[in-house]
């Protein structure tokens, strides 16, 4: 049996980990059932988060200025995960963002993972939803503040206890599974692009959605190549 593990989750600007943020990170490492370790932070993303994701996790701009960038803390992160295996809902997502920190700051995460969700659709294809909400009311978990890391962290592990109650001997509970996210490390904005970018939002009297400094190489050559499609050069 897996006994041990590190429950992660994330909260993040959006969906997509080329160009979306994290904002906030959960985990707490388990051993034999009893939580060991615990680690959580707000992260300043270094751009605004939308109305819709306050919505959802309650984490509003102003609570993230002055806290720290995902480069400050991916190395602890990183080091606190150490060997023992990712467990998460939908882990897939999590160690999408995780690992794309990681390789921007030259280094290695563990990609050995347990998913609860595919567990809970293996064990559970009756249930009409399988989202981590919907799985703690079925089994009267105590989900803590939903969409927050920490507690949405402890929750997939609490949920992880209750779907090994229904078939123990199910692979997801003997064998971890091979996360698999290919990226590449972020090349930044270079000064060319910088100078030009800025000079069309000046010209055009544009509001970028992201700040200039904030670009990678590539994300600054698609908003170049946006802005002359729409406005000229």
């Amino acid at each position: 049996m897996i006994d041990r593990y590190v429950a992660l989750d994330i909260e993040t600007t959006g969906l997509n980990p080329s160009i979306d943020r994290i904002i906030e990170i959960g985990m707490v490492r388990i051993e034999e059932g009893v939580i060991t370790q615990q680690y959580a932070t707000l992260i300043n993303p270094g751009i605004s988060i939308s109305e819709r994701i306050t919505e959802l996790t309650g984490i509003h701009n102003e609570e993230l200025e002055g806290m720290p960038r995902i480069s400050d803390v991916i190395e602890s992160v990183v080091d606190f995960i150490g060997d023992y295996p990712i467990l998460g809902h939908n882990v897939t997502f999590d160690y999408s963002f995780i690992k794309k920190a990681a390789v921007n700051a030259s280094l290695t995460v563990n990609n050995a993972g347990i998913d609860t969700l595919k567990i809970a659709r293996r064990l559970l294809p009756e249930t009409p939803h399988k989202n981590l909400s919907y799985l703690c009311e079925y089994f009267h978990i105590d989900p803590g503040r939903s969409h927050r890391a920490y507690d949405d962290a402890v929750s997939a592990s609490r949920l992880y206890d209750e779907l090994r109650k229904i078939k123990p001997d199910d692979p997801g509970f003997s064998e971890p599974i091979q996360l698999v996210y290919n990226v590449k490390k972020d090349v930044p904005v270079t000064i060319p692009q910088r100078r030009y970018l800025q000079a069309l939002v000046e010209k055009h009297n544009i509001v970028l959605e992201i700040p200039i400094d904030e670009m990678t190489k590539s994300m600054a050559s698609r908003q170049i190549d946006t802005i002359i499609a729409q406005y000229g050069k």
